[in-house]
């Protein structure tokens, strides 16, 4: 090798050495301070004095480096004050008065601390890195039947990949050809495979997890929904909830109102009191120690930052601390209907034929006329029937679609007619099979007719069903003491029978997009705080009224653009696990601001009566720092 090589070698060796070591920096600056404080100490006992303050001198330099830096920068760029330079003061001030090793304790312990809140939001964003090292960065490109490995990057929409079972779906796209399981956990937080074949989505970052798939490439690969989650992660955990605001605002105003009682209790006790001007200085140093408010500071951002990365790792994606905070003062939750509450789409529930009719024949007849539509109700009878029926579909002889109606059909020397029940006659449609029709109609359902030769042959019944999960959902929120609504466009019956199945507590039906708005308003002056839960399209203006906009995203990155919180599977038992993780949070933040301002006000007390010394009041103060992280760190779990 020869030598430019080795050093080039070298170099990016010790690069990947400091890379590594760079999350740890300052709990390595923390821990060779305590060693040279541990040093000055025993240098001062059994040796020279003068070289234990260079030891003491170097544990300042070296713990208090990074602390300083950033309080200076911080300082010398929004025009405050602030925690990080009351410290320098007080550690200063010590050296003054010859206290070094105090002076030396509390830059060490400041470190540790210090090194101990950036450990915490290393955890938070631990969740997102994650996420990040999950996308591949090449695909296997498929052109002119050749493969070809190329970089992620070099992908354009409506290229072919090929992806081999085992491996990461480097890409969002459709499925051209094959069948597989995906393992969606990265996306949904769903820990089960979900069944994939030709013409469904998959998304970048899952696993491929039995056959090989080809896929089209959808998007690019810096518009996945992968990477907006990522995105949308970083963004939340860089915005500031309200408590964390205002927080931030009395630190300033403290710190200078610090620095004058400060200054105060240097002068005044020498002359009102007749303390000597050491003691005054002493008890001053103690103060600015003691007063300083770095565990109420630490109290709120590092429990929220957990809180919404323990929520990504869930499924649960929250859009900013604010909407997490909100989470816990709902009063009620209002619920879209279609696709929230129930699939989405319409399936059969029942069949009734007329006596004497082979029902299998029958229904196998009608799925062969209605493969021919696309209309939803249309597409889950031919479903229902390719469950059910083993033959191949017919093709009709003759079929005239009849807008708003139905269809019409020669069939095997039949002419059929297949609609709603004015289609067919309304009088005979309501009253066949002994009323049960409008039994059926009465239970939500949307009732399709046959007739057969003139002669009223079966009814189909079918309903937009209620998700298993939904009861469980709705059950927990009613637990929790929340009131929940159902608004939907749907007629007064379908949305009763809805309404009773899904266990809600109320519902409106009928609801235009405007009309949802304008009850979302009479609920929020109701229950003050209201979220609103939907798909994140029709229901936008909803979720733009509500307090708390919540979507059912299953996978859709349209969700991600409309709501405050977005559940990644349409798992609305996930929807009180938000609430409880939003309770967590406010109350361990609670826990933390009561526990520092009692440790300040003990401490600050203790100072006033000569009862506590500088040691003590740096460990004190440091301490109940590193216990509100500690406490923090709680929400990750």
């Amino acid at each position: 090798m020869v030598p430019e090589t080795k050093a080039l070698t070298k170099g990016i060796q010790k690069v990947s050495f400091l890379e590594k070591i760079k999350p740890y920096a300052e709990l390595i600056a923390a821990g060779l301070s305590g060693v040279l404080i541990l040093a000055g100490w025993l240098l001062d006992k059994y040796g020279q004095g003068a070289d234990s303050i260079i030891a003491y001198l170097l544990a300042f330099v070296i713990g208090g480096f990074a602390k300083a830096k950033e309080g200076i920068e911080s300082t010398y760029e929004n025009k405050e004050l602030n925690v990080e330079m009351l410290m320098i003061f007080a550690a200063v001030g010590s050296a003054i008065i010859g206290y070094w090793t105090e002076g030396a304790i509390l830059i060490f312990i400041f470190a540790v601390s210090g090194a101990l809140e950036t450990y915490t939001m290393n955890k938070s964003h631990k969740e997102i890195s994650a996420l990040m090292e999950l996308q591949p960065a090449e695909a296997t490109l498929i052109t002119n039947g050749y493969e070809k490995r190329v970089s992620v990057d070099d992908l354009q929409v409506g290229d072919q990949i090929l992806i081999k079972p085992g491996e990461r779906i480097p890409s969002d796209g459709i499925i051209v050809k094959g069948h597989t399981n995906i393992d969606e956990a990265a996306i949904t937080g769903e820990s089960m495979p979900v069944s994939k074949s030709t013409e469904e989505e998959v998304f970048a970052g899952t696993v491929n997890m039995t056959g090989s798939i080809t896929v089209e490439v959808s998007k690019e690969s810096s518009d996945t929904l992968f990477q907006k989650i990522i995105q949308l992660v970083q963004s939340a955990q860089s915005e500031k909830s309200p408590s964390q605001q205002f927080i931030e605002r009395f630190e300033g105003t403290y710190v200078k109102v610090v620095l004058l009682v400060v200054i105060a209790m240097f002068f005044l006790p020498v002359f009102l009191l007749g303390w000597n001007w050491h003691e005054a200085f002493y008890r001053a140093m103690i103060l600015l120690v003691v007063a300083s408010p770095c565990a109420l500071v630490a109290s709120i951002m590092p429990a929220t930052l957990s809180a919404i990365s323990n929520g990504a790792r869930h499924g649960i994606l929250v859009k900013g601390g604010v909407h997490l905070e909100n989470l816990s003062h709902l009063g009620a939750i209002a619920f879209d209907k279609t696709g929230t509450l129930t699939k989405g789409k319409p399936e059969v529930t029942n069949v009734l034929v007329k006596e004497g009719l082979d029902k299998s024949d029958l229904i196998w007849k009608a799925a062969s006329i209605e493969s021919h539509s696309n209309h939803p109700l249309a597409q889950a009878i031919v479903k229902f029937a390719k469950g059910s029926v083993k033959n191949h579909l017919l093709h009709p002889d003759s079929l005239e679609d009849v807008p708003g109606w139905g269809v019409k059909a020669n069939i095997d020397g039949q002419q059929w007619k297949i609609g709603k029940a004015a289609f067919v006659g309304k009088d005979h449609a309501e009253n066949f099979a002994g009323g049960m029709a409008k039994e059926l109609a009465a239970q939500g359902n949307t009732l399709v007719f046959i007739e057969i030769d003139s002669e009223l042959s079966a009814v189909i019944a079918l309903k937009d069903v209620v998700r298993e999960e939904t009861k469980l959902g709705i059950d927990h929120l009613k637990k929790q003491g929340i009131r929940t609504i159902m608004l939907t466009g749907d007629s007064e019956n379908t949305a009763k029978a809805i309404a009773a199945e899904s266990h809600v507590d109320e519902y409106y039906a009928e609801c235009l997009p405007e009309s949802k708005v304008d009850h979302l308003k009479q609920l929020k002056d109701r229950y003050k705080t209201v979220a609103m839960v939907g798909d994140g399209i029709n229901d936008a203006p909803a979720l733009a009224i509500a307090n708390v906009g919540i979507a059912m995203g299953e996978g859709t990155d349209v969700a991600l653009e409309t709501a405050d919180i977005v559940l990644m599977k349409n798992d609305l038992p996930r929807i009180a696990e938000a609430i409880r993780l939003s309770q967590r949070m406010n109350r361990i933040i609670k826990q933390n601001v009561i526990f520092s301002i009692t440790v300040i006000m003990v401490l600050i007390s203790s100072n006033f009566f000569q009862s506590i010394d500088l040691p003590l009041g740096v460990i004190g103060h440091e301490g109940s720092t590193i216990l509100v992280i500690l406490n923090s760190l709680r929400l990750l779990k």
